[in-house]
């Protein structure tokens, strides 16, 4: 078995990258610079009940030390997903992750309705909580604990698929949402979707952005990432998948040493689309230097 081998629960993944939902669409494009097999795992792209086009205009902002992206969900929709791109990625020979996206209880419901049928195709379920709950005020369902029990409670029971619950960081107490999710059912956490962003036109005084404010991405929001992921790994028994500005191998490591069990690359990827692979090979010399699996890393954290 590799040293690069680790397990999110019951999921083994060869390698902790997996690429984060949103930034590797089905796998279709980025299997044209690399072997997406070296990947641990692969997220789709974030997945609604119809067919989305997405927001409008100015969509991606890229700033200093990041990007900020509104592109609303723009996606086929689960059924032509089901159709033409499930084997396609279950082809890929990578853990196949499927993000699940929807702005109400209902659309959760009828989401995991249609995957679960497929589930020997699939690997784990990547549940977004972050989209905002029509039918509660436009509220991110992931800043309410009460609503993350609902909704993963009745998912865990119409479904014995892995379930990952993708947390928003814009709240003030990550551990509260991480635990609601936990004690309803949830396999792992994924820490952290997006901050809340803006970026300004000085000329226009306008936001770049045409939906005003976007998600904010890249190394800036790394040490927040970093923060919440200890924060939740220590109070925790599932475990913790971290993301938010990994660029390098030693960003993994980073995370790992905080307790993530694996991680997510996103930005850093539509930046070098073959980054995974320089950082697969880094990760192995440094397994070869140390005599270590990179699975003894995670959660070995000394607080001061």
């Amino acid at each position: 078995m590799s040293r690069l081998s680790v397990k999110a629960g019951n999921v083994e993944l060869k390698s902790p990258l997996i690429l984060a939902s949103g930034t590797c669409n089905f796998g279709h494009e980025l299997a044209e610079y690399y072997d997406l097999s070296i990947l641990g795992g692969l997220s789709s792209k974030g997945l609604t009940i119809k067919p989305r086009l997405g927001n409008e205009g100015v969509r991606v902002a890229e700033t200093a030390s990041g990007m900020l992206n509104s592109v609303g969900l723009q996606n086929p929709g689960v059924d032509y997903f089901l159709e033409h791109d499930l084997d396609y990625m279950r082809s890929l020979n990578t853990c196949v992750i499927v993000n699940v996206a929807g702005h109400s209880f209902d659309d959760y419901m009828a989401m995991i309705d249609k995957l679960d049928p497929h589930k020997d195709k699939i690997d784990a379920l990547e549940i977004n909580l972050s989209c905002p709950n029509v039918k509660a005020g436009c509220m991110s369902i992931g800043t309410d604990p009460a609503q993350i029990r609902e909704i993963v409670s009745a998912m865990r029971q119409r479904t014995d698929l892995p379930l990952w619950i993708k947390l928003t960081p814009n709240v003030t107490d990550i551990k509260t949402m991480a635990l609601a999710a936990q004690s309803a059912g949830a396999d792992a956490v994924v820490l952290i979707n997006t901050l809340l962003g803006m970026v300004i036109d000085i000329r226009t005084r306008r936001p770049v952005l045409h939906n005003n404010t976007g998600g904010y991405s890249g190394p800036a929001i790394k040490p927040v990432a970093v923060r919440m992921v200890a924060e939740c790994s220590q109070v925790l028994d599932i475990p913790v998948i971290g993301c938010g500005g990994i660029m390098n191998y030693k960003d993994v490591i980073e995370f790992m040493i905080a307790g993530a069990s694996a991680v997510e690359i996103g930005t850093a990827s539509l930046i070098h689309p073959s980054c995974p692979v320089d950082i697969t090979k880094d990760l192995e010399q440094y397994c070869e230097d140390n005599q270590i699996r990179l699975s003894e890393l995670t959660g070995t954290l000394k607080l001061w």
